[in-house]
């Protein structure tokens, strides 16, 4: 893609280093408030809460930023896979949206954080942290369907190493999502933080390989 001058070859090049870029940027943006803002604690907090309090309109700015750049990234999949891979975008495309949808609906305050929440998981949660809640359930299974699709796409192209490391991503971020939620006394938060680096990795990665294709 890279060194091609066809217009079409430019923009899908740009398309993939979005999806390139994505994870990275959402990482650094959400680490960097995570140490400056103070309550927040990365062992008991998921980066979804920091939409709340002074300053919370940079992480609603980081879901909708980061979102878009990955449905960019899924259309630039799409245009090097093919129709026959389609699977792989539209799921991808989806958890992008997710995302978006998590930047309108807020995660309620809990444990602690914003300062003057009260300590330990919240007693009750309204629509809007049901409905984040929700995106960010279906954004993560459509991420894990994505890298899962992936997989035999990659198998199909004679891809073998991303072939696996795409199966196992599925996995994991499927396992790190739900699992910690269904393992008694495990930390939620733990497996939440497993799942996003390894979604993150994997798009890095997926972009940077089908941005190679001649």
């Amino acid at each position: 893609m890279q060194s091609s001058d066809h217009p079409a070859a430019a923009s899908t090049h740009r398309l993939l280093t979005l999806g390139v870029l994505a994870g990275p940027i959402y990482l650094a943006v959400g680490l960097a408030q995570a140490l400056l803002r103070s309550g927040f604690d990365l062992r008991r907090h998921p980066l979804s809460v920091l939409e709340n309090g002074p300053g919370g309109w940079i992480q609603v700015a980081n879901f909708v930023v980061v979102g878009a750049m990955v449905i960019a990234a899924a259309v630039g999949i799409r245009r090097v896979l093919g129709s026959s891979s389609r699977a792989v975008s539209w799921f991808l495309g989806a958890f992008g949206a997710s995302m978006i949808a998590a930047a309108v609906f807020w995660a309620d305050p809990m444990d602690g954080f914003p300062i003057g929440t009260p300590i330990g998981p919240p007693k009750s949660i309204s629509t809007s942290g049901l409905l984040h809640f929700a995106a960010g359930g279906l954004g993560f299974v459509s991420l894990a369907v994505s890298c899962l699709f992936a997989a035999r796409a990659m198998s199909r192209r004679n891809t073998r190493s991303l072939a696996r490391a795409s199966l196992i991503s599925g996995l994991v971020i499927l396992a790190g999502f739900f699992g910690g939620m269904a393992i008694p006394h495990s930390s939620p938060v733990l497996g939440i933080w497993i799942a996003v680096v390894v979604g993150w990795a994997w798009l890095s990665a997926m972009s940077r390989h089908l941005d190679r294709q001649p």
